[in-house]
């Protein structure tokens, strides 16, 4: 809910596969005002929470073929108590109009499908929606104002350029070994980073950082150019087949893998914007790139970073709120770290 809340979209649609865990996702966000429900072999079910009715929509039919669709549907269920629930959530005091879920018998009643519309054009809207090619699901998924979830891929194609070439020169030494709680200080970013983007590499000039890195199994390139420019160039080399591209910096070790996983859910579903952390005011890193800013990355001047690209496209900048600002903070020398050790003990 944090990357729709910051993505500031009116509706939020859950989709996937079956399996996918659409409903236990809806679930555990909100009570669904209308839900829908299949008796294997017989038929599908309306059910409206607020009169506590229910309908059938859609009748098993065995000469159908396949192993979708095999529902005809009652056209009166969705004339009925269909479209009155949808006029019912119209009508409501409550921000959100929540519905699980809207499916191909939908679809098939022109009226009930404008009323749908009408819901979301006056509504704040929650729905699961079937991942199926039908023309009116898709085009309730692309609509402006929506933020989509889609459970069969919900963190997209991000890579990510684990930033670990600083000299730390304040620190007094290589500080992404130095002991954090127990490990180099450098693990704790490559164990926030599991199994949230499609590629990761540590960009480092340092033999005994990417020695730490082989045992997490991480893609490493040690290089021995001078610049920030340099590593990120460096980075994006193998990076030209991701849709966007985060970039960590290695020595914020409260980074938490749930504010990654916000930013990259966000990436996935506005794949043109930029995205960063911040808490209240203060704003922060990793921050991700979209894929047509690449070229940006490749050519950046001499000593420059990814905030010389932000300055210049502004307006496709987003944050993400987080609640703790220590995630935000780096290490720069060994007070910080002894102060980052003490937090949450």
């Amino acid at each position: 809910m944090n990357s729709f809340r910051s993505s500031e979209k009116k509706h939020l649609i859950i989709t996937g596969n079956r399996g996918s865990g659409k409903t236990t996702l809806l679930n555990s966000i909100a009570c669904a005002d209308i839900r829908t429900r299949a008796e294997k072999g017989k038929g599908v079910y309306l059910y409206d929470s607020n009169t506590d009715k229910e309908t059938m929509i859609g009748v098993f039919s065995s000469e159908l073929t396949g192993n979708e669709n095999r529902m005809s549907i009652c056209k009166e269920g969705f004339l009925g108590l269909g479209i009155s629930a949808l006029k019912r959530c119209i009508e409501s005091e409550n921000e959100f109009a929540v519905i699980d879920e809207i499916g191909y018998l939908e679809t098939q009643c022109d009226k009930y499908c404008s009323e749908l519309q009408k819901l979301f054009d006056l509504k704040r809207v929650i729905a699961v929606v079937r991942k199926q090619e039908i023309p009116f699901l898709k085009a309730l998924a692309e609509r402006e104002d929506v933020f989509v979830i889609d459970l069969d891929n919900p963190f997209g194609n991000v890579g990510l350029v684990i930033m670990a070439s600083g000299e730390g020169k304040r620190f007094g030494g290589n500080k992404l070994i130095a002991d954090f709680k127990g490990k180099p200080m450098i693990a704790h970013i490559l164990k926030a980073t599991e199994n949230i983007f499609s590629k990761r590499v540590v960009v480092t000039r340092h033999e005994s950082v990417a020695k730490i890195c082989y045992e997490y199994n991480i893609d490493v390139i040690v290089h021995n150019q001078p610049y920030r420019n340099d590593t990120i160039r460096t980075g994006m080399q193998i990076m030209s087949d991701t849709d966007s591209c985060a970039f960590c910096p290695s020595d914020q070790p409260l980074l938490s893998a749930e504010t990654l996983q916000s930013l990259v859910i966000s990436s996935a579903s506005q794949k043109e914007n930029c995205f960063r952390p911040r808490y209240n005011e203060t704003v922060g890193a990793p921050i991700i790139f979209p894929k047509k800013l690449y070229g940006e990355l490749m050519t950046l001047p001499q000593g420059k970073g990814g905030n010389y690209i932000i300055k210049k496209h502004p307006e496709i900048l987003k944050y993400i709120s987080i609640r703790d600002e220590y995630e935000l903070m780096d290490v720069d020398t060994r007070e910080d770290i002894m102060k980052l050790q003490e937090y949450g003990c």
